[in-house]
């Protein structure tokens, strides 16, 4: 695992991210709330664990996105700066917040049934599910 720091923000600045070492997974999300949160046709983000995440600035919204997640924003400018699901032990943190957005590739796919007609496949998406994966144990 790389020790490096990855460095991020918000729009406006008043968060700030950093991510140490290299995420567990890197994926996109077509699905609707995803769709809908990020005004864009996909998500797509980096899952950390937790504990190599910090998260700074005070001026952080939240809503329940679904049943199992919950989003983080900033109050300030509206971005989205991170969600966590089922998993407290992980965190999603968003590729376009970071600084350098070319960092990582996605290997893996969700909700691809409702991915645009006009997109081209992702050449390092390996993994590809019409909705969510099975559950990891």
């Amino acid at each position: 695992m790389s020790g490096a720091i990855h460095k991020g923000s918000c729009a406006c600045g008043k968060v700030k991210i950093e991510a140490k070492g290299e995420p567990l997974r890197v994926g996109l999300c077509h699905c609707l709330t995803c769709r809908k949160v990020h005004a864009a046709p996909f998500n797509a983000f980096a899952t950390f664990p937790a504990e190599n995440v910090t998260i700074e600035g005070s001026d952080l919204g939240e809503f329940a996105s679904s049943e199992r997640g919950r989003r983080y924003f900033c109050r300030g400018c509206g971005s989205l700066i991170y969600s966590q699901y089922d998993r407290p032990e992980e965190i999603e943190l968003y590729l376009g917040s970071f600084d350098d957005t070319s960092l990582w590739h996605p290997t893996f796919e969700l909700w691809t049934i409702r991915c645009e007609a006009w997109m081209a496949p992702v050449s390092t998406v390996r993994k590809r599910f019409e909705r969510d994966p099975p559950p990891r144990h």
